[in-house]
Parts: structure tokens; sequence; C-alpha cells
């Protein structure tokens, strides 16, 4: 019988895990080349597992043709090393925008889809299996959202664009967001709980836009109640946020969620604790790292893991000049000896690892309420409040009843 022990054992004896991030590389035919050479030198590294491209293939600029994709296709699927391509906001969302050929957003979506996720095979000349949302009947259109699991971390891909998640304040139904926040909301919440139930040591959610998790939202008890109208756009990101909060609290364990931003970071990405619960308290076991590298055509973020370290996530961006130097010096006899230290050459500045906030030791309570992860009680027993003009009967009741005891 599996348990929390064998796990453990396990998890000691496991090597470091290391992926890589890549981001925003195509944006013009003059990136294919230099994104194939990055490609390549990914690939010599053994260590590193995979590779997921988080979003845009494509520049703002270029038109959303067929065949701008294919050529991408394949440079993507030149990779030696597997690669899980996630959507982003270029690939699809504003494909509608006369710089982008005026296409409708929803077809080129469903030509994306089918020629990038054709089966449940990555990309890559040694493609990994993954589990697409497309494989549940209700959900047959959503091949891009995935998840996957290696050396005891599951790992959950979302379809997810800025500039605010693909939401459109046109009037009538907002089919394609609607349907998609859905998709997402299940796939979160089945990943989050077959998760803990195999006893995943980490979660890792990634998606190509920013939530923009400074933005928090209540839930409100009574909406219909409100007689002004915000200027604020509406948030296309807030159920995800709320998904997100219900995946931590059933996972428990720590959750990254890697997303990119605009926003530009000195050190190429940016690590906090910005969500919150419905209470106000933060989301203690959630970490964020939000992307932004400076040369994403021979840049990526390197994502290390390791159950005995504390915190057991390291974080570094490792660039292809870096690599050539390294290679370069180092005699053919050490390159596939793995070093258990990774060091820069001594010409180029070293590049720490930076390390995610370490997971809480439960219950740990973010403030003097509650802690996050208090299971709520069952909605039976939950009161609810009758409608408004009941309050009203009941108080002209109750205000008729004493003034007659008040007579007597």
């Amino acid at each position: 019988m599996w348990c929390a022990a064998c796990a453990d054992a396990l998890a000691e004896n496991a090597p470091t895990q290391s992926f890589a991030v890549v981001a925003n590389a195509l944006t013009r035919p003059a990136d294919e080349a230099p994104v194939r050479q990055m490609l390549d030198a990914i690939g010599r590294d053994r260590d590193i597992s995979f590779i997921v491209y988080d979003g845009n293939v494509k520049g703002s600029a270029e038109a959303c043709r067929d065949g701008i994709f294919e050529a991408r296709h394949d440079v993507l699927d030149s990779a030696r090393t597997p690669l899980v391509l996630l959507l982003g906001q270029h690939d699809w969302a504003d494909c509608g925008t006369p710089q982008a050929g005026g296409y409708d957003p929803v077809e080129r979506l469903d030509f994306v889809r089918q020629l990038f996720f054709p089966d449940a095979n990555s990309l890559g000349q040694s493609p990994l299996t993954l589990a697409r949302e497309s494989d549940v009947a209700r959900f047959r259109t959503f091949r891009e959202i995935v998840r996957w699991q290696d050396q005891g971390v599951a790992f959950i891909g979302l379809n997810a664009p800025s500039p605010n998640n693909h939401y459109l304040s046109a009037g009538g139904r907002n089919g394609e967001f609607e349907d998609r926040a859905v998709a997402t909301s299940f796939w979160l919440e089945h990943a989050a709980e077959t998760a803990r139930r195999t006893e995943m040591r980490a979660l890792v959610v990634i998606l190509q836009g920013d939530p923009d998790f400074s933005r928090y939202e209540r839930r409100e008890r009574f909406p219909w109640l409100r007689f002004s109208r915000s200027s604020q756009p509406r948030d296309g990101f807030l159920e995800l946020k709320r998904n997100l909060v219900k995946a931590a609290e059933a996972f428990r364990g720590p959750v990254i969620v890697i997303h990119g931003t605009d926003t530009p970071e000195p050190n190429g990405f940016h690590i906090d604790q910005p969500l919150r619960n419905d209470k106000g308290l933060t989301v203690t076991n959630l970490t964020r790292v939000a992307v932004a590298l400076k040369r994403p055509q021979s840049q990526w973020l390197e994502v290390q893991s390791d159950s005995r370290w504390r915190p057991p996530f390291r974080l570094r961006v490792r660039d292809i000049r870096d690599v050539r130097k390294r290679d370069n010096a180092e005699p053919p006899s050490q390159i596939d000896t793995p070093a258990t230290q990774p060091t820069m050459p001594s010409s180029a500045p070293p590049a720490q690892p930076q390390y995610l906030p370490p997971p809480p030791t439960l219950p740990q309570p973010a403030s003097e309420l509650p802690p996050i992860y208090m299971a709520p009680p069952p909605a039976s027993v939950q009161p609810s409040l009758p409608p408004i003009a009941d309050l009203s009967a009941a108080r002209i009741r109750y205000a008729e009843r004493h003034a007659g005891r008040a007579i007597e």
C-alpha cells in the first residue's frame, strides 16, 4: 500500500529535477535561427527533463497566417528535449487586430489546436505523453490544456492569454471565454485533487497571461444591491484566481504559478506570494514566478527542484553564451558528468539561484483569523439568508408582537 513514508523514501533517492521555461522567443522570421540554437543548447544539458514554451510563437505584428504557424511548429518540434507548448496572446487571442490580419480569433485557435496538438504527445524529438483535457468528453475541444507528472511534481498547463484572458466586453454571450473558464476550473480542481491523492510533493501551474494578482475582488453576498457601476473593466482572470485559491487549499502542499509579464524585471523574473483568499488572507502555500527575460531568443529560466532542499525550488536565468563558454572551457571527459552545484564561468558574473519561499508547516494561520486550510462547513449547515422582502416582513411582525406585549 502506498504511504507517506514510502513517498518520502522515494523522494530522498530521486535525482534533482530541472526544467526550462522559454517564452516570447519567436516574434519574427529572423528569430527562428537563434531559437533553434537555444533549443539545441538546452538539449545538450542532460539535466533538463523538458522545456515549457510559455506562449507566443509569433509576434504581435505578424499576420496569423497558416504558413507562420507551420514554420514555428517546425522550429519547436526540432528540440531534442521534450517541449510542451502553451498558447499565448499572439498565438490566437489578438489575431483579430488589423496588424495581425483581421482573422477570427476562435477560428485561429481551432487551427492552432489541430496543428500543434494532434495527439497526446508533446513537441520535440523525444516527446512526453501528456494528459489533455480533450480526453474528457465534455471538453473535447480543449486540446491545449494539459497536465503531466515528473519526479513527484504535478504540472498543469493552461490557456489563459494576456491581456485579460480574452474577455470581451461587447454585448451578448462571451462564449469562448465562458466555455474555457468552465474547462479551466474543472481541470484545476481535478488536477489538484489527483495530486493530493497521489501524494505529489508540489504542484506547478503554468500560463502565459499575467493574472494581475494585485487586483483582489472579494465575493459579494448581494451583488444586485450595487447601485454604481465600476469604471474598471471586468477582471477576466477573476475565476482563475479563485480556482487557484481552491486548488492551493485542496492540495495543501507547495503550489508554484509561473506566468509571463510585460513588466521589466532586472533579474529576468520576480518571486512573491500575492494571492489572497476570500477572507483577505495571503495564500501562504502558493508562490508566483513572473517571467520577463531580457533576451528571450537566447535566455531561458531554469527551475530546479529537489525534495531534500529547503525550500525545494531554485531558479536562475541561463544564457546560451554562458553555455558556449562552459562547453569550450570544460574538457570532453567532463561533459557527461553532471556537476552537483552548477557554476558559471569566471568571465561572467555568477548567477546565483534564487529560492522560492519554504512551504508552511500545516496548519499555519495567515493572521488572527482561522488558517486558510481549515475546511469550510458543509453546504447543508451553512445559514441561508432569506430574501430582503421576508426580512422586512419579519421586522413588522416582531414590532407588532412586542407592541402588543407593551399594551398588556
